[in-house]
């Protein structure tokens, strides 16, 4: 369904990545977006792991199952984990399973997530809530691709494809010693950056149809068009919480719409909601500067085709931007599905 606005039909402009306007359930049409799918089709055939990157609301599940899906192991199991939902004395046995008297009130044998993904791929989201005893095991099975279920005596070889999410900076938590630093580097074999919403914003009218179309439905609802400015104020929100909560605003816009035309008085944005800040990572001078620099520097290459338009944002020379790439190797590392150009 497309919507319209006020009876103009609201049709995407025709660009080389418009095949990528529905993707997997990925929605969108923008420059960093179609990085992060061109990314996702050239993993999807391998089995390598996988580590999705991007703050709360950005679609890091989505992004997984659309490597599930893109891949050879579509037909097998995706195993979903949220490591933070789960208390962490329990959060072992789900993942790995038992045998009957492992601990007390284990009466029976039970197969964890990583066996009933046997075959297919596990997710394990918010990753940075693990805790350290944790964090040995899964280095284990990801090195040696077996796991311990408690109270065993035997390992189990397992072949399970691992996608890792996280909103958290876990380099700043292996500098920290909160995460292990041989555990990042097995997860970080392949990074993908999820943008936030306010770098996609050309996404937000294909967004914005789907989601009416999606709550138009569930509701029983027929929503033809929308209120001319609707686009343009949705555009001008920073979106904290991301796509998630420009869902949560047009599900409210739709409920509470009495004709087929979505109003601008019912398109409600919860303006005591303040745009997501980032902590410093420490209260060292030198370290504050640098983790600074390369975000910054980072942004502006995620916002760009080119490396020279990345300069142009940034406000320096090609050169001086290639001095900060040199100085933070890891963004080059980071950013490497992103094809930026050396001219």
């Amino acid at each position: 369904m497309t919507v319209s606005i006020c009876g103009e039909k609201r049709v995407p402009t025709s660009t080389a990545i418009g095949e990528f306007a529905h993707w997997h359930g990925i929605v969108g049409v923008s420059r960093v977006l179609a990085n992060v799918i061109r990314r996702i089709e050239l993993v999807s055939a391998t089995r390598s792991t996988v580590l999705i990157t991007g703050e709360t609301g950005t679609g890091k599940e989505l992004v997984a199952r659309a490597i599930h899906r893109a891949g050879a192991r579509r037909h097998m199991p995706f195993v979903t984990v949220n490591c933070a939902a789960i208390p962490p004395t329990l959060l072992e046995s789900e993942l790995f399973g038992h045998v009957r008297g492992a601990f007390t009130g284990a009466a029976a044998h039970r197969k964890g997530k990583f066996l009933l993904a046997n075959g297919g791929t596990i997710f394990l989201d918010e990753i940075g809530t693990m805790g350290a005893d944790l964090q040995s095991k899964l280095l284990r099975v990801l090195q040696e691709r077996e796991i311990d279920p408690l109270g065993a005596e035997r390992t189990v070889p397992i072949d399970v494809r691992v996608v890792a999410a996280t909103n958290r900076d876990l380099r700043q938590l292996v500098s920290s010693g909160v995460f292990q630093e041989d555990l990042f580097y097995r997860l970080d074999v392949i990074p993908i950056v999820v943008p936030p919403l306010r770098e996609r914003l050309d996404d937000i009218p294909l967004l914005v149809d789907h989601f009416v179309s999606r709550h138009a439905a569930q509701s029983g609802k027929r929503i033809e068009a929308l209120e001319r400015g609707v686009i343009e104020v949705l555009q001008s929100h920073n979106w904290p919480g991301n796509v998630r909560e420009l869902e949560n605003v047009i599900e409210r816009a739709v409920v509470l719409t009495m004709g087929n035309t979505i109003r601008l008085d019912t398109v409600t944005i919860d303006a005591t909601v303040s745009p997501a800040r980032t902590e410093l990572p420490s209260l060292r001078l030198r370290e504050n500067v640098e983790w600074i620099e390369s975000e910054t520097i980072r942004q502006a290459l995620r916002m760009s085709a080119t490396k020279q338009h990345a300069a142009m944002l940034l406000g320096i020379s090609r050169r001086a931007l290639s001095y900060y790439l040199a100085k933070y190797r890891f963004i080059d590392a980071d950013l490497a599905h992103c094809s930026h150009s050396v001219s």
